[in-house]
């Protein structure tokens, strides 16, 4: 065990030896140690003894204004730590914990956990809206123990003004929970995090903070104890016996997931699969139905789903009703379930750091759980896109700040989309890393500029760019198989204990007994034909974007498009061919992607208002044989009428565009989509399936059928060949 005195933000720091700082690590007077295990006993059951190293870090949290920070392993038991100490300092009259928790899963496992430890707990999110007067009511009158919300919850003015200030001077201990998110050095930043400094700034500077990870290597960890302040950091080894890391050789996108299908039963438990995508999750699950049927249960998780299906999905999983949940990374942090038995991913993470905190997950209480991955020559491009895509770029920056500049009202994200051309995603992240430097401030209404200087600090990111980049190396030696890959991982979370783990596939020469680099070609084949016959939604758009387009409020029903369908749904695996080349190339469909267009139409047709009479084709990304092809290929089969209209002029640059915001987007559109007379004459009164090539945004979709309708077009059906990211 070390003790580590946080100091500068660029990796310092000072390492202390216990018996020279005995006072950092005080001892739990007899009184509290017993109290403390009958907490530990409902917690963990009658066996559990608290360690010398979480009475340490309880026993500081008695202390006013005391600072600790916990790296520790998942499983060490962090929690234990918290729920302890709050009932030790509820014991002698203090106020509530507030947690701060970045995860629904997480928050509902935490507060099973403090209700076992005889606390009571409650929960303020975005699912339990209904109950959020009944729990401010228990609050004011001093009826909960503790109160987990997220880093999100923090900047919410009205939280803020009916909880936070009723909690001010009263609050009994403040947790930091998944605390390398603090950091922007840490794999997982959240600008909202930062909040926390503010909070505890504004409710009470002698409150007791705990912040605790799994994942933070020596310099996240001098960061967050930076901004803490005196830190007692409590940092053990980080390797973790009960994994077996396995590397599986390079393959097609299609081939990973004939492997995973076919290498499921071999897996022990039941576990969790990650997935890049929220339709790579469901492409997934049907590739193992395909294989399996109902006899290997499976589901798609993703934090679209709503909340009840999701906690309904963990309980599943958690009870083992499930060989696998397939899923993206919001099934991830805090996510309880001590014997999970395998961790799969299907391409790789773009940090060691990451990585390890997912595969965390596994091997909690049982001996051994089996970990692989699974990469794809396009994961070094994934990873240079996460790089960059959440840093501040300057020019933006500004722009933000001259729309916000002398404004009198709160200006609210969607005015200020219209105002700077800047999608409104990125809008909002880059005002809460403006609001982290204390630039802008968000309001009931809206946003607003603080008058505070803002300096673009280009040292700094250049700095993050670089470490994530260093993080994406050790991640290819991972993946090549340079070293054993459990000491990779520990080597990129500083652990002093690192080394060779003798059971990886590096250390033993090869996969787990029963594992092969390839799947069967049946099996190959089994999942593509099944995957190439799914088809996607394409929900037509509801509302006009504002701004420069010139139209906004509802889109009218007489100009909307109906629902649609997508033959090829972003990066599809089973289409890898087709995507790089009829749809990169444009060329002439190949005949899968006809019979697929075939398909789909034929599984459609009981949705349809009525019968399309016509089909028109436009290529509104320059691939006029591929919207043509299609188009010919349907009104074939289909005995209907055939009409063109012909790629217009600009389109291609349009959607080529990336940068171009939503009223842009829909200005430049409405600019260059303009029906030819011929085509107005021949759509008039009739139903139309638009099959258009390719599109990221679907705004040609919903001019295009504008126009038509307008035009005096019956309903529209769009049939999208190619819905890209």
């Amino acid at each position: 065990m070390r003790l580590v005195m946080g100091s500068q933000i660029d990796g310092q720091k000072q390492v202390l030896d216990e018996s020279q700082n005995s006072n950092l690590s005080p001892q739990l007077p007899e009184a509290e140690r017993e109290r403390a295990q009958v907490v530990l006993h409902a917690l963990a059951g009658p066996g559990a003894r608290l360690r010398a190293d979480q009475e340490r870090a309880v026993a500081a949290l008695l202390l006013p204004a005391a600072r600790v920070l916990v790296v520790q392993a998942t499983g060490w038991g962090k929690s234990a730590v918290y729920w302890v100490a709050t009932a030790l300092r509820r014991a002698q009259g203090a106020g509530p914990t507030l947690v701060v928790s970045p995860l629904l899963a997480l928050m509902r496992d935490q507060v099973a956990a403090a209700q076992r430890a005889g606390l009571r707990a409650v929960t303020v999110n975005s699912g339990n809206v209904e109950q959020w007067s009944a729990i401010e009511e228990a609050l004011r009158a001093d009826e909960v123990d503790v109160l987990l919300v997220s880093p999100e919850r923090l900047a919410n003015p009205g939280f803020g003004r009916r909880v936070l200030q009723h909690l001010a001077g009263r609050l009994g201990l403040l947790v930091v929970d998944e605390a390398h998110a603090v950091s922007d050095w840490g794999h997982d930043f959240r600008p909202d995090y930062r909040r926390v400094a503010d909070v505890l700034r504004d409710l009470n500077p002698q409150t007791p903070v705990l912040a605790t990870t799994a994942t933070a290597n020596a310099r996240v960890t001098a960061d967050v104890a930076a901004q803490l302040g005196q830190t007692l950091v409590l940092r053990g080894p980080l390797s973790r016996a009960s994994l077996s890391l396995a590397v599986v050789e390079p393959m097609a996108p299609l081939d990973r997931y004939a492997w995973v299908a076919e290498h499921l039963p071999r897996l022990p438990g039941s576990g969790i699969i990650y997935m890049l995508t929220v339709a790579d999750t469901a492409r997934l699950v049907e590739a193992i139905r395909a294989v399996h049927g109902d006899e290997l249960p499976v589901a798609a998780y993703s934090g679209q789903l709503p909340v009840d299906e999701r906690e309904a999905l963990e309980d599943a999983l958690r009870a083992n009703r499930l060989k696998a949940l397939v899923a993206t990374s919001a099934l991830g942090m805090g996510y309880d379930k001590p014997d999970l038995g395998f961790v799969v991913h299907v391409g790789s993470p773009p940090s060691p750091v990451a990585y390890y905190q997912q595969v965390g997950r596994a091997g909690r209480a049982i001996d051994h759980a089996a970990v692989a991955v699974l990469p794809s020559g396009a994961d070094a491009g994934v990873w240079d896109y996460y790089a960059t895509s959440t840093l501040p770029d300057e020019g933006q920056c500004r722009r933000l700040l001259e729309a916000l500049a002398g404004q009198e009202q709160p200006q609210s994200v969607v005015v200020l989309e219209a105002q700077t051309g800047l999608r409104r995603g990125r809008v909002e992240l880059l005002l809460k890393q403006l609001a982290v430097e204390r630039v802008v401030s968000r309001e009931t209404d809206g946003w607003v500029a603080t008058g505070v200087q803002w300096t673009y600090d280009a040292a700094h990111y250049e700095g993050i760019l670089a470490g994530r980049r260093r993080e994406a190396a050790i991640m290819t030696d991972y993946l090549a198989g340079r070293s054993c890959l459990m000491e990779l991982l520990a080597l990129a979370l500083d652990d002093p204990d690192a080394g060779p783990c003798g059971r990886c596939s590096v250390c033993t020469g090869g996969l787990p007994q029963g594992w092969t680099q390839r799947p069967g070609a049946a099996t190959v084949a089994t999942v593509g034909a099944v995957l190439r016959g799914q088809h996607t939604v394409l929900e037509p758009r509801r509302m006009w974007p504002g701004g420069r387009s010139g139209l906004r409020g509802r889109i009218a029903a007489g100009e909307a498009a109906q629902e649609g369908r997508v033959l090829v749904h972003a990066d599809a695996p089973e289409w890898l061919q087709v995507r790089q080349g009829a749809l990169t190339r444009d060329a002439p469909p190949p005949a899968e992607l006809l019979d697929a267009a075939v398909n789909a139409l034929v599984a459609w047709r009981g949705q349809w208002p009525q019968r399309p009479e016509v089909v028109v084709d436009l290529a509104a990304a320059g691939l006029s044989q591929v919207a043509a092809g299609v188009a010919d290929h349907c009104a074939t089969v289909g005995r209907l009428e055939r009409a063109s209209w012909p790629a217009p002029e600009g389109a291609a640059g349009v959607e080529a565009d990336r940068e171009l915001a939503g009223p842009d987007q829909v200005a430049r559109w409405l600019e260059v989509l303009a029906p030819p007379q011929r085509l107005v004459e021949v759509v008039a009164g009739r139903t139309v399936l638009l099959v258009v090539d390719a599109t990221v945004s679907g705004w040609p979709v919903t001019i295009a059928a504008r126009a038509l309708r307008r035009a005096g077009a019956g309903d529209i059906l769009p049939l999208l060949v190619h819905r890209r990211v």
